[in-house]
């Protein structure tokens, strides 16, 4: 696809060490095409866009902070749950790059589950970003499995009976589901063996993570961002360079975003834990209530809502696997629900739906929380394969603008950029 706004390259010359690596490996270059001057961006993007830089710096620091921590934990059964407390204790500052990477995991997720409604709201999965759409997904799952390994690691009482409640839902595939457990678990229970295994998948999977995102960034940057208005940029005068104007709006984004997580280290480190992994792990122990960390408990009320464990397991990978389809479920030409009325509001059912959800995960399966676990369950499925397919025919979407920078400016001319 050509550029719609073909920039002028980066003449800056690097002189002595910088200069010779740059002309070899053109890296200036490199960053100026992708984050910089020359990178033209759609100019009404609002905050909704800073979620996607916030994932990036959320992903480094849980890498950066799990390095240290890897190199003093012992993947043992016997050692695991005292090295996670030697860390707290002993290691300088152990305490607080423990506390970071847990809750780090959490903003993370909390970023990224924000990235994806504002996909849905403004329609950012639809042609010709089918693809980024498709690799952002596997980014989540990849988070997904990296998180409930991480969950396993402290060996306290909710990480060992997460770990096997788990590992045991693969024993409802027929004919081989016993094989399979007893693959995962590496022995004839959970034990080193499992611990082993999760903490080399903990501490490679964010590797996969980091290509994946590689290449997300990449098809982005073939045809650009989307934008609030979901209409394909016209020229020139619709686009502005993301450096200065994006970078500083992302800067504000990064300042709240570390706001929040010091907020969470250093006032409540605990307050989305469970006391119960503060206790060491006893396979003649069951907890009261068992429950993953809060950002998968959407998937786990799913899981819980199908009364047979087969039923269960395809329903929770259905709830994943789905969203590959919402870029053909969705019928409607247009993409911005600012246009779209009707969708508008079954978006903030959906919305809604999902916090239900999470809700019924998060309390123990009896009573009444079965009957609004299996409601909320049905409404997620129904709102893909019937509202978003019928909305999308029967809608009558308000007119588009022209263009973003008649949106934006009105009547106004942009100003042009000075000729060198």
């Amino acid at each position: 696809m050509a550029d719609l706004h073909e920039p002028e390259h980066n003449k800056m010359q690097l002189k002595g060490a910088l200069g010779w690596v740059e002309y070899r490996l053109p890296w200036v270059k490199l960053l100026n095409d992708s984050v910089g001057t020359n990178y033209p961006t759609p100019r009404n993007l609002n905050y909704w866009w800073n979620f996607g830089s916030l994932a990036g710096l959320a992903l480094v620091i849980e890498i950066l902070t799990g390095i240290v921590l890897n190199m003093h934990y012992v993947p043992t059964a016997e050692g695991a749950f005292a090295s996670v407390e030697r860390i707290m204790r002993d290691v300088n500052f152990g305490w607080l790059i423990r506390y970071v990477h847990a809750n780090g995991a959490s903003v993370f997720f909390a970023v990224i589950y924000l990235h994806m409604f504002r996909s849905f709201y403004y329609g950012s999965y639809k042609n010709p970003r089918e693809l980024v759409w498709w690799l952002g997904l596997i980014i989540f799952f990849l988070m997904i499995i990296t998180a409930f390994t991480g969950y396993v690691l402290p060996w306290g009482q909710m990480s060992f009976w997460a770990a096997t409640v788990i590992t045991n839902l693969a024993s409802a595939i027929p004919v081989v589901g016993t094989d399979v457990v007893q693959w995962l678990w590496g022995d004839f229970s959970v034990g080193n063996s499992l611990l082993g295994r999760f903490n080399s998948l903990h501490y490679a999977l964010p590797v996969a993570i980091v290509g994946v995102a590689i290449i997300h960034m990449w098809a982005l940057h073939e045809h650009r961002s989307n934008n609030p208005l979901g209409i394909d940029v016209k020229g020139p005068q619709d686009t502005l360079p993301f450096h200065p104007y994006f970078t500083a709006k992302d800067l504000v984004g990064v300042g709240v975003f570390l706001l929040v997580l010091a907020g969470l280290v250093f006032y409540a480190p605990n307050m989305l834990g469970e006391p119960d992994n503060y206790i060491p792990a006893n396979p003649l122990q069951t907890p009261n209530h068992i429950v993953p960390e809060w950002y998968l408990l959407p998937f786990y009320a799913i899981l819980r809502a199908i009364p047979d464990k087969l039923g269960g397991v395809i329903a929770m990978a259905g709830s994943i696997i789905i969203l590959f389809a919402v870029p053909w479920l969705d019928t409607s030409k247009v993409r911005s629900a600012k246009f779209r009325p009707m969708y508008r509001q079954f978006f903030w059912l959906f919305v809604i739906d999902a916090i239900v959800l999470g809700v019924v995960g998060a309390n123990a399966p009896e009573g009444n929380w079965i009957i609004i676990g299996r409601l909320a369950t049905f409404y997620y499925f129904f709102h893909f394969l019937v509202i978003l397919p019928v909305v999308g025919r029967i809608e009558s979407p308000k007119p588009l603008p022209d263009s973003i920078s008649t949106s934006v400016l009105g009547d106004k001319k942009p100003v042009a950029e000075p000729t060198k």
